[in-house]
């Protein structure tokens, strides 16, 4: 009886999943066109704002996935808009580092935090237990998409 329980909330796992994360890429597209950026520039936005400190453009394309050529564009487009600026790096001069513009980056932030009231009515239904359980499971989940994602980039194209 457990067994088959355990079955089909494994199921249903898998098909939310599928929709949440198709509904996530979706909302990143909406979010991006309201914007008037690219779906991966403003994933990086929010990347380099949750880490402290400038990136070379390196390690962006390292958090990304994306090759050192297309973060170059990436950082290209960003800087354009006024999103970041490069400075030169003071321990290496060979080195640019990429820092996001708090005041322009305040624009989406506006909009994030127009959106998060609803989030935070979701999150609002949950018991602090819950919420912790939420919050092992995201943590984990971002873990193993990065262990995933190099499995990927590592392996032969398909035919």
């Amino acid at each position: 009886m457990a067994e088959s329980r355990r079955a089909r909330l494994y199921e249903e796992l898998s098909m939310e999943s599928r929709r949440y994360l198709a509904a996530y890429v979706l909302f990143n597209q909406a979010l991006a066109d309201h914007l008037g950026l690219h779906p991966t520039d403003v994933q990086c936005l929010s990347l380099l704002t949750a880490r402290p400190g400038p990136l070379t453009v390196r390690q962006i394309a390292d958090m990304t996935g994306l090759t050192t050529g297309s973060a170059t564009r990436l950082v290209d487009r960003l800087e354009r808009d006024g999103y970041v600026v490069r400075t030169p790096d003071r321990q290496d001069r060979r080195r640019v580092l990429v820092a996001p513009v708090a005041e322009r980056v305040a624009r989406v932030t506006a909009v994030w935090d127009d959106l998060g009231r609803s989030w935070q009515a979701l999150l609002d239904g949950h018991t602090e237990d819950e919420l912790e359980v939420i919050t092992r499971h995201m943590r984990q989940a971002h873990d193993l998409s990065h262990t995933q994602m190099r499995h990927l980039r590592s392996k032969p194209k398909p035919d």
